[in-house]
């Protein structure tokens, strides 16, 4: 398929997290192929003024929850006057709208699922997911929970996510650690939301062990979430005040994960954990725990360390293996940088989606046309 296809992306999220930056990366990935790509987006979110900035077209949509009709027959009116050819839905919400507005059109829903959490057991998620024409998995871990949770392994496509290489990040200065709490180092950072499955307890509790060996480690957690509560109560019972520094989200954290010495990522339940690749793709060392789709992305022992999921005490000694081993910390992050520019690259990822598209809509076209059907 050879024509130039146009692609609404739909992301209904707030705020601004890894499923918008894969979002708007892919849609930039894939206008650069000479496709178009529309942004469905919330008005006056990051990912819609992101999309602006890079000159992507953008559909302001602000759904007021799934149940709401009026905003999925007003992204249908406009799914036909744009003459869309591929509805992809980047969230769960977004999927639940892709599945409504693309009734009655031509256009054909691919969405990603980038969790790998099992789906809701109700009449309404088998049908919404039962609407896509591709479902695509960021990992072999999230494709398994699409499978446990009824999806017949054949509907499921596996597509890593991928980061932008081409990205220019300035490490931050020390003027810029020392505005966030950090007074010293070595310096060891979490990119992660305050939420369950990316067990931040955990990483506070592994920087406790860390500092028993290494005393003047500095440790930065970068987000926010309803588990704060906890991750101050544990700083403080574990006196790690001055250790563990937690501002919340900012807005340079990649020039912040460019200054460390060790990244890390504690989650329960990862789709990829791209963070990391991040880190990698920066020349920062990685430990983290080996929960869902990171044993794809991060190998033991390869291109970085792991230990079990919630076992603090193996994530601490990961994180001081790299800060005391240098040389093999180095290698590390040579073989891992080189994996990340072989399968991760948002390029690969780019045309492996625009690969799904073409199938889902040559498939289409092949059932339309088939005089046995019906």
């Amino acid at each position: 398929m050879t024509n130039a296809l146009t692609i609404l992306h739909v992301d209904t999220e707030r705020g601004w997290r890894g499923g918008e930056r894969q979002a708007l990366w892919l849609a930039s990935a894939i206008a650069a192929m000479g496709h178009r790509s529309i942004v469905a987006a919330r008005p006056g979110e990051p990912l819609a003024a992101a999309a602006l900035q890079r000159e992507l077209p953008v559909y302001h949509f602000s759904p007021r929850g799934e149940a709401d009709l009026a905003a999925a027959l007003r992204l249908r009116s406009f799914i036909r006057a744009e003459k869309v050819q591929i509805v992809h839905a980047h969230t769960a919400h977004a999927v639940a709208f892709g599945a409504l507005a693309t009734m009655g059109t031509d256009a054909a829903m691919v969405m990603t699922r980038r969790v790998d959490f099992r789906l809701r057991a109700n009449p309404f998620s088998r049908w919404v997911y039962g609407r896509a024409r591709a479902i695509i998995a960021i990992s072999s871990a999230v494709a398994d929970a699409l499978v446990a949770s009824g999806i017949p392994r054949s509907r499921i496509e596996i597509v890593h996510s991928g980061i932008d290489l081409s990205r220019s990040v300035q490490r931050a200065p020390a003027e810029r650690l020392g505005a966030l709490g950090v007074r010293g180092g070595p310096v060891v950072v979490q990119v992660a939301a305050f939420v369950p499955h990316k067990d931040p307890v955990t990483f506070v509790r592994a920087m406790a062990v860390v500092r028993e060996q290494v005393p003047s480690v500095q440790a930065l957690m970068l987000g926010e979430g309803p588990l704060r509560g906890e991750v101050e109560s544990t700083r403080r019972e574990l006196s790690l005040e001055d250790v563990v520094h937690a501002p919340g989200h900012v807005p340079d954290a990649e020039s912040i994960l460019l200054a460390a010495d060790v990244a890390t990522l504690s989650s329960r339940e990862e789709g990829l954990g791209t963070t990391l690749l991040d880190a990698l793709a920066f020349g920062v060392p990685v430990a983290a725990s080996a929960g869902g789709g990171i044993s794809e992305s991060i190998i033991n022992g390869e291109t970085g360390l792991t230990a079990p999921v919630g076992d603090y005490e193996g994530l601490g000694r990961a994180i001081i293996r790299l800060l005391e081993d240098r040389p093999l910390a180095m290698r590390l992050v040579t073989a891992g940088r080189a994996r990340v520019r072989e399968r991760f690259s948002m390029e690969r990822t780019a045309a492996k989606t625009l690969a799904v598209y073409e199938r889902t809509l040559g498939h289409m076209r092949g059932v339309e046309n088939d005089p046995t059907d019906g």
